[in-house]
C-alpha cells in the first residue's frame, strides 16, 4: 500500500495480478470502481480498479496485424488473449499477468514510490503476439492527493518497439447519485466507432465541457485532446481530476448506463493501431519510451 505524507491518500497495488491499483482510498474512502474485483480479474480478465492495458489498448479489428515490418497472426492457444463478445481481442496480454517483478519501494516524509519491472522479451507466450522485445517499468508515487503513474517502454532487441498502451481506471464517487455528478472532459475531436467499437476514420468536432453525468452513457474515443488535458469528476464535495502528461495525447471514456463509475482511459494510439498503422510511436532499439498521468483528489 501506498500512502500519502498527510494520510489522506492511500493507493494499493498488486504486482503480482497484473501491476493492478485494486484500490485508492480517500479519507477511508474508496474512489475506484471494484465491479467483479480482483478475483475476477486474476481468473477472467475481467478489468476493474487501475489495470494496465499492453501493448495495446482497447480492442484489435481481427487476429492479424503487420507493423514495423512483421506479420502477426494472434493464437489464442498460444498467447493470453482476453477476446471480448465479438472475438476481438481486447486490452493486451498483461491483464492479471504474474511476470511483474517488484524492483523497488521507497517511503519517505514527502511521498510513497512503488516501482516493478516485467521482462516482456523474456515470455515466449507474449512475443508470439507481439514480437518486440522490450521491458516495461511501471512507477507509482503517492504524494499529498495525488497518484502519479510513470511507465517507460525500453525496447531491448534489435526492432523498434510500437507503443500502443494505456490504462483504464474506474473512477467512483461513493454514495453520489449520477444526477448530482458533474464529468468535464478535455476534449476536441471524436472518432467515430462502429458498432463493435473499432474506429470507422470519420470523425467530428467537439467542444471540452463540463456537464452532468445523470442518464448519459459513453463509450467514445477522443482522438484529439485539448491542453490542458485535465478530465474531472465532482460530487458531493469531492473532485477527482485525471491529468494527461506526456505520451498520452488520445483518450477513450466509458460509462455504462445505470453504473456507478466513469472511465478516463489516457492512451498512447487510438484504438486498432496496431493494425492500421495511424499514429504509432516507435521505440527505437536502445531506446525508451515513457508516458505518465496522475490521479488527483481534492
Amino acid at each position: 500500500m501506498l500512502t500519502s505524507p498527510d494520510r489522506c491518500l492511500e493507493v494499493t497495488y498488486v504486482p503480482s495480478v497484473g501491476m493492478v491499483a485494486c484500490s485508492m482510498r480517500h479519507h477511508g474512502e474508496e474512489l475506484l470502481g471494484q465491479r467483479g474485483g480482483l478475483e475476477a480479474y486474476a481468473k477472467t480478465g475481467s478489468t476493474f480498479g487501475i489495470p494496465f492495458l499492453h501493448p495495446w489498448a482497447n480492442r484489435l479489428d481481427g487476429m492479424r496485424y503487420s507493423i514495423a515490418g512483421r506479420e502477426v497472426l494472434l493464437d489464442p492457444a498460444i498467447s493470453p488473449l482476453h477476446l471480448d463478445a465479438n472475438g476481438l481481442a481486447m486490452h493486451g496480454l498483461l491483464g492479471a499477468s504474474p511476470y511483474w517483478e517488484v524492483v523497488g519501494t521507497t517511503e519517505t516524509t514527502e511521498a510513497a514510490v512503488l516501482t516493478a519491472r516485467l521482462d516482456f522479451g523474456a515470455h515466449a507466450e507474449l512475443l508470439a503476439a507481439f514480437p518486440f522485445p522490450h521491458v516495461v517499468v511501471i512507477e507509482a508515487t503517492v504524494a499529498d492527493a495525488m497518484l502519479t503513474v510513470v511507465t517507460t517502454v525500453e525496447a531491448t532487441g534489435d526492432v523498434p518497439v510500437p507503443i500502443s498502451f494505456g490504462y483504464h481506471p474506474y473512477l467512483a464517487l461513493p454514495d453520489v447519485p449520477r444526477q448530482e455528478i458533474q464529468i468535464g472532459l478535455a476534449v476536441l475531436r471524436e472518432d467515430l466507432l462502429d458498432d463493435r467499437g473499432i474506429p470507422t476514420k470519420e470523425s467530428r468536432p467537439v467542444e471540452p465541457s463540463r456537464a452532468p453525468l445523470a442518464s448519459r452513457s459513453f463509450d467514445d474515443l477522443y482522438g484529439e485532446l485539448s491542453s490542458p488535458t485535465t478530465f474531472t469528476l465532482e460530487g458531493a464535495g469531492r473532485l477527482i481530476a485525471v491529468n494527461f502528461a506526456d505520451g498520452f495525447h488520445v483518450a477513450q471514456v466509458y460509462a455504462p448506463p445505470g453504473e456507478p463509475f466513469i472511465c478516463f482511459e489516457p492512451m498512447t494510439a487510438v484504438t486498432n493501431a496496431l493494425v492500421t498503422d495511424e499514429g504509432v510511436t516507435m521505440a527505437l532499439p536502445g531506446e525508451s519510451f515513457k508516458a505518465s498521468f496522475s490521479v488527483t483528489v481534492s
